[in-house]
């Protein structure tokens, strides 16, 4: 047995015990009167704000798979520069230069690639947040009320327990994902962006700026958003197949409220998409795109 199998069997090991470490001491927690008070007084959810928007509208689907597809090379990429391992080729920019008077600086062709789905990831979260406050979707992922911070807790107890919280999504999500949603947002990907940004070539290399803002910071916390997102896809993923999946998948791409399989089949159709894009991220196919600005070597 490698090394590397044995520490993903030993990592593997430790989730499930921890998972099983979890449960159970959520579902002791639940036996104790004054915890079960706790969750009969705060359900998991807080009302609305008056005039809250019910249900979701087609442009919400689409804007989730993009800001999922984007995303996933974003995270992809990032984990391959972060390997340091030596790229197959390098691109240095010939068109579109901020500063014409400064010697071009080349980089990576995934570095190239990273900073690409950076941009149209970006683009796609302006949309999505000005689509937000147009339609009034906000009210749905804007905390409104100090209560849901315990409606929260008593959520996460409920789902860490298996016995989900009550909830519609449709009209209402509960607290914890009011919170997560928020978070993501409008924290974290404020940071993944501003980060980036200071980790990029575009960032000044000298000046108040550069001294402002130290580069070993912006790495570490480029690193800690990236494995937020990480976390935040895989229980976002697990919670949707967890708890209705046809329900949930018709609100999130087909924008209605029933069990059909309509939603479920335009889920198919965009892993099939992103599985695609995923093989298709070879550098074969990204050198020649990036020779359109760029030169590039290797």
């Amino acid at each position: 047995m490698s090394v590397q199998v044995k520490k993903v069997a030993g990592w593997s090991a430790v989730l499930l015990f921890s998972m099983t470490a979890v449960i159970l001491v959520a579902q002791w927690m639940r036996t104790i009167p004054e915890v079960a008070i706790f969750i009969s007084n705060y359900r998991g959810s807080t009302p609305l704000p008056e005039g809250a928007p019910v249900g979701f509208p087609a442009w919400l689907g689409w804007q989730h798979f993009l800001n999922f597809f984007f995303l996933l090379f974003v995270i992809r990429t990032g984990w391959i520069i972060r390997s340091k391992k030596r790229p197959p080729a390098f691109w240095t920019p010939t068109k579109f230069r901020l500063n014409k008077n400064t010697p071009a600086q080349r980089m990576g062709l995934y570095h190239w690639f990273h900073i690409q789905m950076d941009f149209l990831w970006v683009l796609n979260g302006v949309i999505f947040i000005v689509m937000l406050f147009v339609t009034g979707q906000w009210m749905r992922i804007v905390p409104t009320s100090w209560d849901v911070f315990p409606n929260a807790a008593s959520a996460a107890l409920q789902y860490a327990s298996l016995r989900w919280p009550l909830e519609n999504a449709w009209v209402n999500y509960n607290s914890l994902q009011v919170l997560a949603y928020f978070v993501t947002v409008f924290i974290a990907a404020p940071i993944a962006i501003k980060t980036g940004l200071r980790l990029s070539p575009l960032w000044p290399k000298q000046g108040w700026l550069h001294r402002i803002f130290p580069e070993n910071v912006a790495r570490k916390l480029h690193v800690i958003v990236l494995f937020y997102f990480f976390i935040f896809i895989v229980a976002h993923v697990t919670l949707v197949f967890t708890t209705g999946a046809l329900r949930n998948l018709n609100m999130m791409f087909a924008a209605n409220d029933r069990t059909s399989w309509l939603g479920a089949g335009m889920f198919g159709l965009s892993v099939v998409v992103m599985v695609a894009g995923w093989f298709l991220m070879r550098p074969s196919i990204l050198k020649p795109l990036a020779a359109f600005s760029g030169k590039v070597q290797g």
